[in-house]
């Protein structure tokens, strides 16, 4: 028995890359990682939700709702949690 490779299972249960339903995984993939990302920065940073939502002026719960799930967040809030709360950079991509 051959053992699938992830982007086989992806193939073969969502389509694949340019279809409809992949890239829509695809693009939920991106941003729970942006949320993992952002909660791994926190961290190494030893802030609490509580203490970056302070900082950059949003609830708590938006915080974890961001680094749960990263989805629904604005470049504006990518960029006040990055640069204003962690005091880091935002490094953005497009591929075409």
């Amino acid at each position: 028995m051959k053992t699938k490779s992830w982007t086989e299972i992806k193939d073969s249960v969502y389509g694949e890359s340019g279809t409809q339903r992949r890239d829509e995984l695809d693009r939920d993939f991106q941003s729970f990682r942006v949320g993992m990302l952002l909660r791994e920065a926190r961290k190494k940073k030893n802030l609490t939700q509580e203490e970056l939502s302070q900082i950059i002026d949003k609830k708590r719960t938006y915080i974890s709702r961001v680094e749960n799930n990263g989805s629904n967040l604005t470049l504006k809030t990518l960029y006040d949690i990055v640069e204003k709360g962690l005091g880091g950079k935002v490094q953005i991509s497009i591929k075409v």
